[in-house]
């Protein structure tokens, strides 16, 4: 069975370190706060309740189709859109395209930027890579207007944070919940992962401060990493649900 992104990918190698994915996950957490339509998301209650877990739900749900065949993967596409589906059905009302539009997008961006920071600059190539295997991910769950190819989703990107994004009361409470679920430790390194990655019109809404404040963490974490220490790390700042979910995504050792 053909796989949904061919084994030699790039997509697959982003996804398939749980450095990376932490990342991604930082920065989603940022965007998450900030969206206009997050309220959709505390309608179910799941949110407020459990911020990390959904979060790592989402990321999940990517992963799952990153690396699975494209049976598989259009069915778990399927699966997220029937969910989605519902929630609608029980509010009476539908969650507007953009707000669709806006998850796919924080996807392709943090994949981009999250591999950049830890491993290296990517080439024009395999960013339009990254973008078309979720492309075809937002043409699977039936989303309207998508971009046709990279650069015009730059532009459309632009757009999306420039009209969607805003610091709200729900902001104040998630990153109240992110401080409650990681403690004090992970929290502090939740925002410096996210001075990394998060474009700046997120940094100046959330103020995060300067990125050159988060290079040295940066650095000890690679060294951290070389010496194989990593591991101990997230042990002490993730909580231990989350530390085996993490474990679960990890398709290449560090």
């Amino acid at each position: 069975m053909e796989s949904f992104v061919a084994t030699d990918s790039i997509v697959r190698k982003i996804w398939g370190k749980a450095d990376t994915i932490l990342f991604i996950f930082a920065g989603a957490a940022a965007e998450f706060a900030l969206n206009k339509a997050v309220d959709w998301l505390y309608f179910t209650g799941r949110l407020p309740a459990d911020p990390l877990g959904r979060l790592f739900s989402t990321v999940s749900y990517a992963h799952q189709i990153i690396f699975s065949d494209i049976d598989k993967a259009n069915k778990a596409i399927d699966r997220m859109r029937m969910i989605h589906s519902a929630v609608e059905a029980s509010r009476q009302a539908a969650i507007p395209d953009w707000a669709y539009r806006d998850v796919l997008f924080m996807l392709i961006y943090y994949s981009i930027a999250s591999f950049e920071v830890m491993e290296r600059p990517l080439t024009a190539g395999e960013k339009e890579e990254v973008f078309d295997v979720f492309k075809r991910v937002g043409v699977r769950m039936g989303l309207k207007d998508l971009p046709a190819h990279y650069n015009e989703w730059l532009l459309m990107r632009e757009d999306h944070l420039k009209n969607n994004l805003q610091k709200s009361t729900y902001t104040i409470d998630l990153y109240r919940q992110y401080k409650k679920h990681l403690g004090f430790a992970g929290y502090q390194l939740l925002l410096q992962a996210q001075l990394l990655v998060v474009p700046q019109i997120v940094n100046n809404l959330l103020s995060l401060g300067k990125k050159s404040l988060s290079v040295p963490v940066l650095k000890g974490y690679k060294l951290i990493r070389i010496l194989k220490l990593d591991r101990f790390l997230k042990a002490a700042i993730l909580p231990a649900q989350y530390q085996a979910q993490l474990k679960a995504l990890d398709r290449v050792s560090t």
